[in-house]
């Protein structure tokens, strides 16, 4: 999963497409904080996000742009570098 700052190009009542460097993707409206808070602003079309990727095998590949997600994804990329490559390689 990957972290981006995208443009909002449609907004619909169902979410909002966006796009970074020619890819396309797709944020449900309840993985934006405008959903949840109505001092928010709902994503405009043409500002720019942050996202992080959920779902990248889907199509268009869904994101978010809610602070809790991203946090947690966050975490789990810290926990990722903090694993062992492999384990029990050069015993014997």
């Amino acid at each position: 999963m990957s972290k981006w700052f995208q443009t909002v190009v449609t907004v619909a009542p169902v979410g909002a497409e966006v796009e970074v460097g020619g890819a396309a993707g797709f944020i449900d409206q309840v993985k934006h904080p405008s959903w949840w808070d109505e001092n928010v602003a709902p994503p405009r079309i043409g500002g720019e996000i942050h996202v992080v990727v959920l779902d990248a095998d889907r199509e268009p590949p869904r994101m978010t742009h809610c602070n809790g997600h991203r946090d947690r994804r966050a975490a789990v990329r810290r926990s990722e570098r903090l694993e062992p490559q492999s384990q029990g390689q050069g015993s014997g």
